[in-house]
């Protein structure tokens, strides 16, 4: 692997036999750090956000299995 750090961007040279998959997850997290970077919220924030979600999610879920279970029942 070799790093190198140019004015405007820093180059990361890996092996081209390197797994694509770990190699993803890796990407994805660069990305993740950049994208929040400049982020204020507190994680306890982003914890209530995603309970909500998750919450929003599920009620959706169950309402959507009550009608396929209502529809199946005759």
């Amino acid at each position: 692997m070799i790093i190198e750090r140019t004015k405007d961007e820093i180059i990361i040279r890996l092996p081209a036999d390197i797994n694509i998959d770990d190699f993803q997850d890796m990407t994805d997290w660069f990305q993740y750090k950049e994208l929040t970077r400049n982020s204020k919220a507190k994680q306890e924030d982003v914890d209530a956000l995603v309970n909500q979600v998750k919450k929003g999610r599920w009620n959706k879920r169950k309402e959507s299995m009550r009608i396929v279970v209502d529809t199946n029942i005759d």
